[in-house]
């Protein structure tokens, strides 16, 4: 634990530090507080078995575990405030180390605050998991957006959960290097990064190991976060994945699995 510590400490003191490029304005706590209603963004109820088998604990406040993502969400958030940032994107060296978990709960927990909005956008698209993990229906999902069949705001659900939205992606896509560092994507993340001052977008990505998927999307993003899982990320592993952020805004790392 401490060579991790180590190592991602090193690689904090060499990353030069930037300015965010964004300005976000949160909306006034009132206007967030009253009961929305979407009138485009499909609205789907969540069911408490699904939630619970893949570990999706910050949508139940009586549950200990939520504790935890908000002690998360709170470092964040804070961090990405000094900072203007309002899109992060959660990855991690290997694959099964939990990261789409991480983000979903993360995502749950943002939105407990009546003054935040969020969106859970799936850009894993070699192993999409988020809408599966939900138990979402998905009519439409980003792979129809790709294929010029559908624009954003067919594709947008809400899962029950005031203030957050998902884009979930349905299937692998065959390109998915080349798909997210196309022009479509890239225009994408300026969309929905723009179309609300106070969301916070946070995007699932592929682990950074085994393709160079996510090297090619985390310039357009704000800030990264990375997840470790305990007896499975070695130390070679996490030196290589810092090395391929040394150009980008690592926020943090999540030690999971512990």
């Amino acid at each position: 634990m401490e060579r991790i510590k180590q190592a991602v400490k090193k690689a904090r003191s060499q990353r030069p530090r930037e300015a965010g490029r964004l300005s976000a304005t949160p909306l006034p706590e009132a206007d967030l507080n009253v009961k929305l209603e979407y009138s485009q963004t499909r609205v789907v109820e969540l069911q408490a078995q699904q939630l619970k088998k893949n570990r999706i604990f910050a949508v139940n406040r009586n549950d200990p575990t939520s504790v935890t993502f908000d002690l998360l969400r709170t470092q964040i958030l804070q961090k990405m405030d000094e900072n203007n940032w309002r899109t992060i994107a959660i990855t991690s060296p290997t694959p099964a180390v939990g990261k789409t978990v991480i983000a979903i709960n993360l995502a749950i927990s943002i939105v407990q605050q009546t003054n935040r909005t969020a969106m859970l956008v799936d850009f894993d698209l070699r192993q999409p998991r988020i809408g599966n993990y939900l138990g979402i229906p998905m009519e439409k999902s980003l792979n129809d957006l790709l294929d010029g069949d559908a624009n954003l705001s067919e594709m947008l659900v809400n899962p029950g959960i005031p203030r957050l939205v998902v884009l979930p992606a349905k299937n692998a896509v065959s390109n998915p290097s080349e798909t997210l560092s196309s022009l479509k994507i890239s225009n994408l993340v300026s969309e929905i990064r723009d179309r609300y001052e106070s969301r916070i977008i946070i995007f699932d990505l592929p682990s950074l190991l085994h393709s160079d998927d996510a090297i090619a999307i985390c310039p357009k993003i704000d800030c990264i976060l990375m997840v470790i899982a305990n007896g499975m990320s070695t130390k070679r592993e996490i030196e290589d994945s810092l090395s391929h952020l040394s150009k980008a805004n690592l926020i943090g790392t999540v030690f999971n699995k512990a």
